[in-house]
């Protein structure tokens, strides 16, 4: 038994053993198990044939998805080394959007191994040092093994988009969602700065009735209120001068609360009649401009329009549409290439959009306004989703979300992998061999990481109701023979070549999730202490 201590003592390097006192152990021991429980949570949820979580809040509110950031955002988690996992994943959807719960499943076997390298009597530092590495290496791996992609292919794009969607519950709807989801990307592309791409330009609406096979890529924009007419105002107008006002379309207020009183009715008849009169000086301005459509963005302080106002616009055959959100500003601007008008005295006809077309729309149980034929139209998609109830409206808006990620990652970074564990296995092998040539602990670090790479295949098969162990072993076998591409294919529940089934996926998604689970995993093993501060 003596071999060891003399190990550690005299004959081999000095630290290559590590003993630990029993508190430092029980502290890393419960960061890792909770850290793993966290990560068990979301593993079923892996792959197109993962199942479905139902998160009930406790308001009663119910969501079904199988996105990994929303199930951990959505859990309440109270161990500060668990709460890091949910981090991670909503990392990765920053980064990537797509692969969270894959980051997360990476993540809790990279802790599984780690367990077993510190109960052999690895330093946690040497631990940590040698998976920094091995992340490296798995990213120069991935890169060996990605294929360029070009981005007038349009076909690459919606197959990258496809395989995203095939996860999610509105999955038999990939082939409408997938190319709308490129199409809309394409529109926003600027050819003059392509690498950048700004998700707040595609504008998706949500709308309850019918099915998601109604939902559709607008040629123009829509707004989920309705037109103001009240008064017996249009809702229809063609060859239409927008102008977008931030003013309020109602008598001034005072700044205080102050309370006027009028004893006769001479004198409350002049206060009408001023009344009158400010209103309609207003709408004349707005007249004069050319204007015959009115967005008015919501006001707190004031009422945006009175129901007099309403009445004199509508005499002045211009259509209106109220309650514009602050946040909504900046994109009709930018889609109707017209400027916001904060004082009437600004109403000049150069500030205003022109459309073809403005009309109200019934959509489902609502009713939409929506502008079609905008000229000089800015670099803006609106997409309107369509679904049958709140939960599935809710999970296409994620799904489609995680779509258009995809394809900002293949803006970002053009290059694809084939999906379906295909590269979690090359790394497995690359890594293997490349362990044969370290020496010390490290290798043995090394190895630990290409086997926890495994996870993916064997969880994919394991959510496909397949036999992991079998499927594992015959795809590592493949990948050995030198076949690069080859992946578990769930829907035929056997092993074919991904590139040729295209099931692809961008290399930001693997060599993001790689990097952020090894940063996540190595800081949890720095810890050695919690100290609760009151």
């Amino acid at each position: 038994m003596s071999a060891p201590g003399g190990a550690a003592g005299g004959g081999g390097k000095k630290g290559e053993l590590y003993k630990e006192s029993v508190r430092k152990k029980d502290t890393r021991t419960s960061n890792i198990e909770s850290a793993k429980a966290v990560a068990d949570a979301v593993r079923t949820s892996l792959g197109p044939r993962g199942m479905d979580k139902m998160v009930a809040a406790p308001n009663g509110e119910v969501i079904i998805t199988n996105d990994g950031a929303t199930i951990l955002q959505k859990m309440t988690v109270t161990q500060p080394a668990a709460k890091m996992l949910v981090e991670l994943s909503k990392s990765q959807d920053v980064v990537a959007g797509d692969g969270t719960t894959s980051v997360v499943v990476i993540c809790g076997a990279l802790l599984k191994k780690c367990q077993d390298l510190l109960e052999r009597g690895v330093h946690p530092t040497v631990i940590s040092d040698s998976f920094n590495k091995a992340a490296q290496k798995a990213c120069e791996i991935l890169e060996s093994i990605a294929i360029p992609v070009d981005l007038n292919d349009r076909e690459a794009l919606i197959r990258a988009a496809t395989t995203s969607l095939s996860s999610k519950v509105v999955s038999q709807y990939s082939n409408l969602l997938s190319p709308m989801a490129v199409d809309s990307v394409l529109k926003v592309i600027d050819p003059a700065r392509p690498n950048m791409l700004d998700l707040r330009d595609i504008r998706v609406i949500s709308k309850a009735g019918g099915t998601v096979d109604d939902s559709e890529l607008i040629e123009g924009l829509v707004f989920d209120h309705k037109a103001a007419k009240a008064a017996g105002g249009p809702t229809k107008v063609e060859k239409a001068k927008i102008a977008l006002i931030q003013f309020c379309v109602s008598p001034p207020k005072t700044d205080l609360e102050n309370n006027v009183v009028v004893s006769d009715y001479t004198q409350m008849d002049r206060v009408y009649k001023e009344e009158r009169n400010y209103i309609l000086g207003l709408v004349k301005k707005i007249k004069a401009s050319g204007c015959n459509v009115l967005l008015i963005q919501k006001s707190i302080l004031r009422d945006a329009t009175t129901e007099l106002a309403l009445h004199y616009l509508a005499k002045a055959k211009i259509m209106v549409v109220r309650d514009i959100e602050r946040e909504d500003i900046e994109f009709i601007s930018k889609t109707l290439g017209c400027l916001p008008i904060a004082h009437v005295d600004h109403m000049k006809p150069e500030k205003l959009g022109s459309a073809a077309l403005v009309e109200e729309v019934e959509v489902g149980r609502g009713r939409v306004v929506k502008i079609t034929g905008i000229e000089n139209k800015g670099r803006t998609a609106t997409v309107l989703l369509r679904g049958s109830n709140k939960l599935v409206l809710e999970e296409a808006d994620r799904s489609l979300h995680d779509a258009l990620c995809v394809i900002r990652c293949l803006v970002n970074k053009r290059f694809m992998i084939p999906g379906g564990a295909s590269p979690e296995m090359n790394i497995n092998l690359g890594l293997a061999q490349w362990s044969k040539t370290l020496v010390g602990m490290e290798a043995y670090c090394v190895r630990g990481f290409a086997e926890a790479m495994e996870v993916v295949p064997y969880t994919l098969a394991e959510n496909a109701g397949l036999n992991p162990i079998n499927i594992v072993t015959q795809l590592r076998q493949l990948h050995a023979s030198g076949e690069k591409a080859a992946g578990i294919n769930v829907r035929k529940g056997c092993i074919t070549n991904m590139l040729e089934e295209k099931v692809v996926q961008p290399l930001l998604v693997t060599s993001s999730a790689i990097t952020l689970a090894t940063e996540c995993v190595r800081m949890i093993l720095k810890i050695d202490d919690i100290v609760p501060t009151r």
